[in-house]
């Protein structure tokens, strides 16, 4: 799906997470320990600083020009409040169960594509070129 360029390093951010959420899904005794580790290294490097430009730069973007009570954006923050919980479970404890790794890969799984499909198609049609070329420029010096 074309990804206007504005949102396109957090679509990127999207194909790692999807990586690592696909690890823990597939993790069995034996990955386990991998799939966590992959996990603490992308959430260190990435999934952190990911919702943190979404919920600072993006949704308040499209609060601007589009329903701040839009329930696919309630739902992405309530993914995230759920999806930081489960990392810290996850990450927090090496003797995680093997099914809190999978359901959490199936959560981020859910969550990216919630995203992709559903609320940067509504951003992207909500914010006039001009506040996505801003917002671009704000993603950029926020990852900096």
């Amino acid at each position: 799906m074309k990804r206007d360029p504005a949102l396109v390093p957090l679509s990127h951010d999207h194909h790692q997470a999807l990586a690592v959420a696909q690890k823990l899904r597939r993790a069995d005794e034996q990955s386990a320990d991998r799939a966590r580790a992959e996990l603490v290294a992308y959430w260190e490097s990435h999934g952190r600083e990911h919702f943190r430009l979404e919920e600072e730069i993006l949704f308040p973007a499209y609060a601007g020009y589009g329903d701040p009570y839009e329930p696919l954006l309630a739902r992405a923050l309530c993914d995230h409040v759920a999806i930081r919980r489960a990392v810290d479970a996850a990450t927090g404890d090496p003797e995680a169960p093997v099914a809190r790794l999978q359901k959490l890969g199936a959560m981020i799984s859910d969550h990216v594509r919630l995203e992709e499909r559903d609320l940067f198609p509504l951003i992207e049609r909500a914010l006039p070129e001009a506040e996505l070329a801003a917002v671009a420029a704000a993603l950029e010096q926020g990852h900096g």
